[in-house]
């Protein structure tokens, strides 16, 4: 169909992750973790040591793969790139924010949640129901 976002098929599609040591680590645990033939891993562990440009460079990377279908990012490292977190406006991979061990989630700071609220508040208005 004409205008739908292509989404590998199951066998190649991964999920990305940038985040901190131990959510990165338990999602490795459960099978996430993949290494392509050029030693390119599908996840960045940020710690203190981190810059925000190897966390853009991560985030353009992994948005621009073909075999990824999903980009895990803890919310306190969305904050850290948040104006290039809000412009992203494709479906496919899909942005998810999670909490993390240290930082609690804030849904105040979620971009797809401020994005579904004004999807419903403009329906809301449009239909004459508020």
């Amino acid at each position: 169909m004409a205008g739908r976002a292509h989404i590998p098929t199951k066998s190649a599609a991964l999920i990305a992750m940038i985040a901190d040591e131990d959510t990165v680590t338990g999602f490795l645990l459960a099978g996430v973790g993949n290494v392509d033939l050029r030693r390119k891993t599908n996840y960045l562990i940020v710690d203190s040591k981190t810059t925000v440009k190897a966390i853009e460079d991560a985030f353009k990377e992994f948005t621009t793969k073909e075999d990824i279908a999903i980009v895990l990012i803890s919310q306190y490292v969305a904050n850290m790139i948040r104006f290039l977190v809000d412009s992203y406006n494709k479906p496919v991979p899909a942005i998810l924010e999670i909490p993390s061990k240290d930082h609690p989630y804030d849904p105040a700071h979620d971009s797809v949640l401020s994005r579904v609220k004004y999807l419903f508040s403009s329906e809301s208005v449009a239909s004459g129901r508020r």
